[in-house]
Formats: structure tokens, C-alpha cells, sequence
């Protein structure tokens, strides 16, 4: 066990007005299973880049361990697990390896299989098993959920607890309540060190978030009064003033001198009450820096003429000799919010294909009110790439629901003037969503459409949709995310 200390620490991207660190300080024990979390592009993987010493920073970042990062870079796909697995390490060791993919519930015979054959979910559970059979460095685990399925996470979420110290970044609640014993968050302004797992942090962000709110009450009602003062303040002096040209007060012809000398008091004191006026301003904005504001954000579906949206009978599809779905029934009316379960491969993003109308090469039936209107949310989000406003045209969606939901969401002015193409996975998937939210639909369906996105966000992007009235179809891993907001589960 040791600590690892950061001092001092300041760091900023060429071409960046604002740092991403700016003398900053924190320590935290190799000991600890510690989850890392923080708004999207706040600088989690960039703090990951300063410890492993891929970025020049300025500060101090003392350590007496390696550091190993997860996922590492993979050159050549083509290889089996088991090659990749013996690339720094000898044949004699191949047991723990197979230790690992035996506490990961993986079958031993995909570490034989190339590397780029299998699924994401599937890699990342083989590089995890890699990893820990590295038993001499400090663990920089980078989101290794993002492709697994709810079965998958809570598997790798018990497999971390039964660890030694590691410091994760990830976004889903219910897997970090599950592995971790501290938290690292990375604030607007500051960065904050505590024990206990997210929603222990969450609860305690929450109670201070609304002690903050109730004085920056209090400090506005005292801005209002000084202004008011020193405006009152600025009228006594404005009036005694006058009465250097010769104006009478009350019909008494005044002393100059003593007019005077009293205009100077009177300026003196309103001058004051101005630099009160200005130090309570600057209070009440460090007070601030640190809270999520939670504006309410009403959205809506459209109405449709017919209350079931969306029906199957008894749908089932092959790819070749595989069945890929058997036997599938349900249906959707408005307002329903329904979450599609299963384990990865089940053939929840080809129903969402044939939801679309682009795959027909099912046996069943599928009926679909006439003339509705949908809006999508797909996985990739590869094509996000140019000026943020002309993308808005080509997607004639409303600009000013458009940016006022990604402000919500956290999306600072400077990403709105970036090329798309340099924001992170987490902002993409934003942009989606916002789009998504900001065309008239009667239905919306959303594939893994919170995948990046910060806890924060995902919060955020719950309570819109239980304000909402929208009629919802959505595939997520997100088991928290899930569990809050759809009130029906489609098991495939």
C-alpha cells in the first residue's frame, strides 16, 4: 500500500483559454477501490493522460508504483486472446489467466479466437482478465462497461470488489455502488476526495448543494438591500451636492464649506456600500461553482388519433440457422416508457432495425399506427463531425430547444463553436439526445442512447423524460437508469 499525491497540479490543452486543472491538490491510497467521476470533458481520462505521463503538466504528481492502464492499446487485433496474453508475460503463467476468465464467467475457448471475431462486450471482459494477472502496478481502469449488458456489468462489478486498489472511471451508479470504497469527483472548480461509494457521495453532494442553494437565498436578499442602499445612498450625495451651485434646501441658503465636507462623507459611505455590494456579488459566485442547477424542462410527444402505437405477434428471425428472436409479443400505447432487456447477441438492436422498417426478414406480424412519426437515437456516433449550427439545419430541429437542452446537459459555449468531431464520446451522445428530444415525434427509439455520459447527465436526462408525456422504446444496460424511468420491460 502507498499514496499517490497530486500537487500543485496545472495543466491546459494548446489552444485552450480555460485549463483543465489549475492548482489543484489531492491524494489517494493504492489501497482503494476509487471511482472517478465528473461531467463530461472535465478532465477524467485527461487526468488519466497526466499520471501515466503521456501530457507535460506543471505540480507534482508523486508515486512510488507503476501505472497499467485499461483498455491498452491493441495493434494487432488479429491475434487470439491467449497471444496477447503472452506478449509480456511468460507460458508458465497462462493459470492465472484462466483464474481471471473463470471469476469473469467467460468461456475459455474465446481466448483462442481472434481478438477482432469477438464482441466488445467480449474483449473487454478478456483484456480485464489480462490485466489483473498483472499483479505490480496501479490500475487505471477507463470505462469497461460501456459494451456490456446488465449481466455483464453486475459480473465485472463483483469481480472489481474482490480486487486490490484501482482507480476507475465510470458513469453507472448501480456498478460503481457495487465495486468501489471511495470517490474522487472532479467539480467545476474543485476536486473532492471522500469514502463510501457514489450514492453515499450523491446524498452528501445533494445536502450540500441545497445548504449552498439557501445561503446564496440569503446573500441574494443582502445584494438587494445594499444596492437599494447604496442607491439611496447616491441621492443624498447627488442632493447635498446641488446645493455647491447655489439650490436652497428647505429654503436655506447653504454653507459651501459644510455642504461640502459633508457631500465628501456622504460619497464616502455610498463608496462603500458599493465595495460591500461588489464583495457580495463574488461571494455569492464561488458560493455557486460547485452546484448542478436543475432547471425544469417540460417536452412532450405528439398526439397520435390511436392509443396502441406499436404491436407484435409472435415475432421471430433467423440469421441463417441462428434465432436470433422466438416467439416476441408486446405492445405500445402513448405514454408508455418501455425498456428492452437481454443479454448481449439476444437481438435487441434487430428489433429496433425492424421497429425502423430496415430489416423485414422476420416471420410474424408487426403493425405500426399509420403516419407515425418517429425520432432515433442509433449507437454510433461516427457521423458527428463539422459546425454544431449546421447540423442543426441539416436536422431542421428547433435551435432553441436544441441548445437549451444540451445547456442543461452541461455543454459549455465553447463546444458550440468546436468542431464536433473533437468532442468526446460522452458530448456526442448528448448532441443525439438533444436532437432526438427536439423533433416532433409520436414515438422515440433510442439505442443505448446514455453509453458516455456522465452520472450527472444520466440524472439530468431522467427527469426529463418522467416530466415528459413522451412515448419512449429505449435499449440500456443502465440498470439504475432503467429502473427510474420505464414503467414496462420487454424481456428478450
Amino acid at each position: 500500500m502507498s499514496t499517490i499525491k497530486v500537487e500543485n497540479l496545472t495543466f491546459s490543452y494548446y489552444g485552450y483559454v480555460k485549463p483543465v486543472f489549475e492548482n489543484v491538490s489531492f491524494s489517494f491510497d493504492t489501497s482503494w477501490k476509487t471511482g472517478l467521476i465528473g461531467r463530461n470533458g472535465i478532465g477524467k481520462s485527461t487526468l488519466f493522460k497526466l499520471l501515466l505521463n503521456q501530457e507535460t503538466y506543471q505540480g507534482k504528481i508523486s508515486k512510488s508504483t507503476d501505472f497499467i492502464k485499461f483498455p491498452p492499446n491493441i495493434t494487432d487485433t488479429s491475434k487470439s486472446g491467449i497471444e496477447l496474453f503472452k506478449e509480456p508475460t511468460s507460458s508458465e503463467e497462462e493459470w492465472r489467466l484462466f483464474r481471471e476468465l473463470n471469476l469473469l464467467n467467460v468461456d475459455e475457448n474465446l481466448i483462442h479466437r481472434e481478438f477482432e471475431t469477438l464482441s466488445k462486450g467480449e474483449q473487454a471482459k478478456i483484456l480485464l482478465a489480462i490485466l489483473f494477472t498483472n499483479e505490480n502496478g496501479f490500475l487505471l481502469i477507463d470505462e469497461p462497461t460501456n459494451h456490456l449488458d446488465m449481466d455483464g456489468r453486475k459480473i465485472v462489478s463483483k469481480y472489481l470488489k474482490n480486487k486490490k486498489g484501482f482507480l476507475l472511471i465510470s458513469h453507472d451508479r448501480d456498478f460503481l455502488d457495487g465495486c468501489i470504497n471511495h470517490i474522487i469527483s472532479i467539480n467545476r472548480n474543485t476536486i473532492d476526495v471522500q469514502s463510501g461509494n457514489f450514492t453515499s457521495w450523491y446524498e452528501n453532494k445533494m445536502i450540500k448543494d441545497q445548504f449552498e442553494i439557501s445561503q446564496n437565498e440569503r446573500l441574494k436578499k443582502d445584494i438587494k438591500r445594499l444596492k437599494k442602499a447604496a442607491k439611496q445612498s447616491k441621492i443624498w450625495s447627488d442632493k447635498i451636492e446641488n446645493t455647491k451651485n447655489g439650490v436652497k434646501v428647505s429654503g436655506v441658503k447653504p454653507d459651501k464649506g459644510h455642504i461640502g465636507h459633508q457631500s465628501a462623507k456622504m460619497m464616502k459611505k455610498s463608496k462603500n456600500l458599493e465595495n460591500r455590494y461588489s464583495k457580495a456579488i463574488k461571494e455569492k459566485q464561488n458560493l455557486l461553482k460547485d452546484i448542478e442547477v436543475k432547471e425544469n424542462l417540460l417536452l412532450h410527444s405528439l398526439h397520435h388519433h390511436k392509443e396502441t402505437l406499436i404491436s407484435f405477434n409472435n415475432l421471430s428471425l433467423y440469421y441463417g440457422e441462428k434465432q436470433i428472436l422466438s416467439g416476441v409479443n408486446f405492445e405500445i400505447k402513448q405514454g408508455d416508457i418501455a425498456a428492452i432487456y437481454g443479454r448481449n447477441g439476444c437481438g435487441k438492436s434487430t428489433l429496433i432495425k425492424i421497429l425502423l422498417g430496415i430489416n423485414h426478414n422476420y416471420t410474424g406480424e408487426v403493425k405500426l399506427a399509420s403516419n407515425l412519426k418517429l425520432s432515433y437515437i442509433p449507437q454510433d456516433t461516427s457521423d458527428l463531425i463539422g459546425n454544431l449550427n449546421e447540423y442543426i439545419q441539416k436536422q431542421d430541429i428547433d435551435e432553441t430547444l436544441f441548445k437549451t437542452i444540451l445547456r442543461k446537459l452541461d455543454f459549455s459555449i465553447e463546444l458550440f463553436e468546436m468542431d464536433m468531431k473533437n468532442y468526446s464520446n460522452g458530448q456526442k451522445k448528448k448532441v443525439l439526445i438533444a436532437a432526438s428530444l427536439s423533433k416532433p415525434a409520436h414515438l422515440f427509439i433510442w439505442d443505448e442512447p446514455i453509453n458516455y455520459t456522465d452520472v450527472i447527465s444520466r440524472i439530468q436526462i431522467e427527469e426529463i423524460i418522467k416530466k415528459s408525456t413522451l412515448t419512449l422504446i429505449l435499449v440500456e444496460h443502465d440498470k439504475r437508469f432503467v429502473e427510474d424511468v420505464a414503467n414496462k420491460i420487454i424481456q428478450l
